[in-house]
């Protein structure tokens, strides 16, 4: 294996980690901030170090004129859009149901290369959607169908993933011309503004008779710095070099991440049918990405 391609393979997995431990300090945080004070100030906070790692390092490049209404498209699906459905979702179901419902962003996002992209997309792609939304539904309802999770975060997650598709759609045609680093900074310096009249509106007065705690203060830094920095760097580096389909592959590992996470950081054991769900949705997306690694090849 080359050097860079540890690279790519090492910066993806640290992102599905850190991306899988975001909702267990989101969590954490909303014991003392609501969903818009936790994504205003995590957005702030990774602006703030990326800008200034960007200009330090001189690696942080000049937008063009031409392309800053795409950047402000780009950041109003994500980090605005993506970031309230995701947030609002966990105030009413767990990390992991979260984490599940999020993962099948990779079994769309084909859909959408091939309709934007002309990316093949293959059988069993289709039977890999199927299999892995049989495993959502073990995770998120009980025997007689009714709802173990809420149909309202559900619905939201849902809309979260929409909202990811998208990301990566655009996510792709940037990813040519700019740096990682380059489109994560002013995607989270523009979506501050997108943030900035909600904060006023609806967070100013809550958030200014708030008392944080030290575990709240340091999950939120953490929050800011790494999946809502880092992350997507390695994210975007992946997508470069690895095509959309490849790169989102990685996805599989969030559900277990967060799983084992909310047992061990937040107490909460999976059920074993979060656990055998958790396998099936795994076994979707494997099946979806197999056959496009084998006809693809690198990209």
């Amino acid at each position: 294996m080359t050097a860079n391609k540890m690279r790519v393979y090492t910066g993806i997995t640290l992102a599905m980690f850190f991306w899988s431990i975001s909702y267990i300090w989101t969590k954490i945080v909303f014991r003392s901030y609501a969903p818009i004070t936790t994504i205003f100030i995590r957005l702030i906070i990774g602006s703030l170090f990326l800008y200034i790692f960007g200009r330090m390092t001189k690696r942080l490049q000049q937008i063009q004129r031409s392309d800053f209404t795409f950047f402000a498209a780009l950041s109003f699906v994500q980090p605005f859009l993506y970031f309230l459905c995701e947030s609002y979702s966990l105030t009413f179901v767990s990390p992991t149901v979260a984490a599940v419902i999020i993962s099948t962003i990779p079994l769309l996002s084909p859909i959408g290369a091939y309709y934007f992209f002309h990316e093949k997309i293959s059988v069993l792609n289709i039977l890999g959607i199927i299999i892995s939304f049989m495993g959502v539904i073990l995770v998120v309802m009980n025997k007689d169908f009714s709802f173990s999770a809420s149909p309202t975060g559900v619905l939201l997650l849902f809309l979260a993933v929409i909202t990811g598709i998208v990301y990566t759609l655009l996510l792709k045609k940037l990813s040519f011309k700019y740096s990682g680093l380059t489109i994560v900074t002013y995607q989270n310096i523009l979506g501050i503004l997108w943030f900035l009249p909600l904060f006023l509106a609806v967070d100013l007065g809550k958030f200014l008779k708030v008392v944080p705690t030290w575990d709240v203060i340091y999950s939120l830094l953490l929050l800011g710095f790494l999946p809502t920095s880092l992350a997507y760097i390695f994210y975007t580096y992946a997508v470069k070099n690895l095509g959309i389909s490849r790169a989102s592959i990685y996805a599989n590992m969030i559900p277990v991440f967060t799983a084992s996470l909310a047992w061990v950081m937040l107490d909460d054991p999976p059920s074993l049918r979060t656990i055998i769900g958790i396998g099936v949705v795994i076994v979707g997306l494997t099946a979806a990405q197999t056959r496009w690694k084998n006809k693809k090849g690198a990209m």
